[in-house]
């Protein structure tokens, strides 16, 4: 396991940082005065079971197929190649990205895993790295930014099918994992941080969810120092950093100017929909916990933006939990009960009226927090072959996704913005 005491390092990563003179601010985005209004382009380069279920259903069920690892470990290279490349070649263009932009979105965030870059030994199939070239070209033709996003490292870092490999724990800082994800990040930053990159690339991030509940804390806070490092060699793009599901402030004093750190933003998740008693709530309460939940935005050193949330209110969405697995809110997830029928939620054609406007009024409030206490929001996904909760095209075209995004069909819902 690789590990160095964590007060002697900081000291020696600080001290070989940039100095605030070094670079200049040229990253064409006010961080810190320009608030980001994004949508993630997920279940592109990093596959996800619930956004794309067609090609995991397409599978021999008997092989046992959950996730892009055994994907690429059992149906072998060419097989697995053949199938990636149609998607990557299908799922996202240039349509997409001009479509985005016209809803008034501003940034994209883009998750990529480890394996683009190096596969050190794993069963991945290389290529998806070409893919972030053609992004940046469509970006740049449409007017958004980027946030490169590290979204698997090796073993994984949560155990999640959206790292690339479920697991039942996660085996990230295992043997040489922290040091070959870094490697990864170095590679990353070589390229996308350098300054004729900067009209597009506003931002690097790390990796998402590491699990702070169950990986070592101060292996994690060591990683995204040496992290900042590595892409301060290169420019003063912005490193962003997970908070790992602890509360943002936990940070605080870390990675700061005072040791030569600049351009270093938090995302923090916020889902309402992975606890069997979330899912029990009213409509009403969704939003109501919005509004309890401004408190963990405040206090933060740093700059902090909701990298993931959803309209989702239900965990309903097929294979959401994992392929093959059930959902909370029917009672077949494993440890939850049954609080209704998931038959027409992923559907939004069935969504009554007064659904509609409950999932549009969920949506508003969080703008509204996210807007007022945040540096902004990214939206969790640009869209799924029928998840409609989640969708952000579908929803957008059946009005419950604002339009213009500041509009608002609702009075506001939290009295302490």
């Amino acid at each position: 396991m690789r590990f160095t005491p964590i007060v002697f390092t900081f000291l020696a990563v600080g001290a070989s940082l940039a100095s605030p003179t070094s670079f200049k601010r040229s990253v064409d985005f006010g961080w810190g005065s320009e608030k980001i209004r994004g949508v993630n382009i997920g279940g592109w380069l990093v596959l996800e079971p619930w956004i794309t279920p067609s090609i995991f259903e397409a599978q021999d069920q008997s092989l046992g197929i959950v996730d892009e690892y055994t994907l690429c470990e059992r149906l072998g290279y060419d097989a697995a190649s053949n199938i990636l490349r149609q998607h990557w070649d299908s799922w996202v263009g240039y349509e997409d990205f001009a479509r985005i932009a016209s809803y008034g979105f501003n940034v994209v965030r883009i998750p990529i895993g480890y394996w683009a870059y190096e596969t050190f030994g794993s069963p991945y199939v290389q290529g998806a790295a070409d893919y972030i070239d053609a992004a940046v070209d469509w970006a740049r033709g449409a007017g958004l930014k980027i946030m490169i996003d590290l979204h698997g490292a090796p073993r994984s870092q949560n155990g999640f099918d959206n790292s690339g490999q479920r697991l039942d724990f996660p085996g990230w800082t295992q043997g040489d994992t922290v040091d070959q994800t870094l490697q990864v990040i170095r590679r990353i930053a070589e390229k996308y941080a350098r300054e004729d990159y900067q009209d597009v690339v506003i931002g690097l991030e790390l990796l998402n969810e590491p699990q702070g509940g169950s990986l070592d804390q101060n292996i994690i806070r060591q990683f995204n120092w040496d992290g900042i490092g590595n892409v301060r060699t290169v420019s003063d793009t912005t490193v962003i950093f997970s908070d790992a599901f602890l509360h943002p402030s936990s940070y605080n004093g870390l990675y700061m100017p005072d040791a030569g750190v600049h351009n270093v933003a938090v995302d923090h998740h916020y889902y309402q929909v992975f606890d069997p008693n979330t899912v029990a709530w009213e409509q009403w309460q969704h939003r109501q916990a919005v509004c309890n939940d401004i408190g963990s935005y405040d206090g933060s050193d740093k700059w902090l933006f909701i990298g993931e949330w959803t309209g989702a209110m239900t965990d309903c969405a097929k294979y959401l939990n994992g392929y093959g697995e059930g959902a909370r809110y029917d009672g077949t997830f494993p440890g939850s009960w049954y609080v209704g029928s998931c038959d027409t939620i992923s559907d939004l054609n069935t969504w009554p009226d007064w659904y509609r406007d409950d999932v549009r009024g969920f949506i508003e409030a969080q703008l509204d927090a996210f807007e007022a206490k945040t540096q902004g929001w990214v939206f969790w996904n640009f869209k799924t072959e029928g998840s409609a909760e989640w969708d952000m095209y579908r929803l957008v075209d059946a009005g419950i996704f604002p339009q213009p995004l500041d509009d608002r069909r609702f009075d506001p819902v939290c009295s302490n913005l």
